[in-house]
């Protein structure tokens, strides 16, 4: 008796498209709104939604609303579901090939790369939201604990508040431990000379006026809601008292962004990342 043939795993059947791959390829570096992925990979914008739509369904990319703009969206691809689907498409195919995606680095872990020697440059990476107190000060501080020093991150914002989201500087120390009980927000205009390799927005509000920086830095975007919104807009750049937003919702923001941080490390340091 001949037995059937093994279904494909859902993974390959949605990525081996070649529209849907490109679109996965594009949201692997950033967030994006349709118009942009439309301009990225040349087709008509219904064919994109469409593939999107289908990427959606499949698991595999979210949206959220502009805060900017409430009609437009960014789109996000999910790269620990990504990871998880093709381990699970190689154990499909041979149990030997089962390849099980790197979990993110302990919260407490010092850092994840040893240090570099002096003599090696370390790549340069900006991140910016609105008020320069919670989303971007996190990552910031995750980047640098992440990578022991290796990175050159800092932080600002377009509207900086006057101090960093008290919660945000208790979920670092308590999640992480980090301590940035000194650090206060600064202004975009305090680095508008710097170099920098990366600008990762992280707030859809301050992408829409990150300035230019010399070299040309590679741009990304993190669309990630504001974790102070709800109850203050303490990183929105509106009114409102810090102390009002949940410490659980900022530890759900940091940990997202400790997620994205994971999957940025391969890009900026490819060689410690073999190693």
């Amino acid at each position: 008796m001949v037995s059937s043939p093994p279904a494909t795993p859902a993974f390959l059947q949605l990525a081996a498209h070649p529209l849907r791959w490109r679109l996965l390829s594009e949201l692997a570096s950033s967030d994006y709104r349709v118009r942009e992925l439309v301009e990225l990979v040349g087709q008509p914008q219904n064919l994109v939604s469409y593939h999107l739509r289908l990427l959606r369904d499949g698991g595999l990319v979210t949206a959220r609303r502009s805060t900017y703009d409430a009609r437009d969206s960014y789109y996000h691809l999910d790269l620990e579901r990504c990871a998880h689907a093709l381990a699970t498409t190689g154990t499909a195919l041979h149990p030997a090939l089962r390849l099980p995606p790197t979990p993110p680095p302990p919260a407490h872990a010092p850092h994840s790369v040893p240090a570099s020697p002096p003599a090696v440059r370390r790549p340069r990476v900006l991140f910016a939201c609105t008020g320069n107190s919670a989303r971007s000060p996190i990552a910031e501080a995750l980047l640098r604990h992440r990578t022991g020093g290796n990175v050159e991150a800092i932080s600002a914002g377009s509207h900086p508040r006057q101090r960093l989201h008290p919660d945000a500087v208790a979920v670092l120390h308590e999640h992480y431990g980090i301590d940035v009980r000194d650090q206060r927000p600064r202004h975009l205009d305090t680095v508008s000379g710097r170099r920098f390799d990366y600008v990762v927005s992280l707030c859809d509000r301050v992408r829409e006026v990150i300035p230019d920086f010399p070299g040309s830095p590679r741009h990304v975007h993190w669309s990630i809601p504001d974790p102070a919104t709800a109850g203050t807009g303490a990183d929105s750049g509106s009114g409102g008292t810090a102390g009002l937003a949940s410490t659980s919702g900022l530890a759900s923001t940091a940990a997202e962004i400790d997620t994205r941080i994971h999957y940025l490390l391969p890009v900026l340091m490819p060689q410690e990342a073999q190693s």
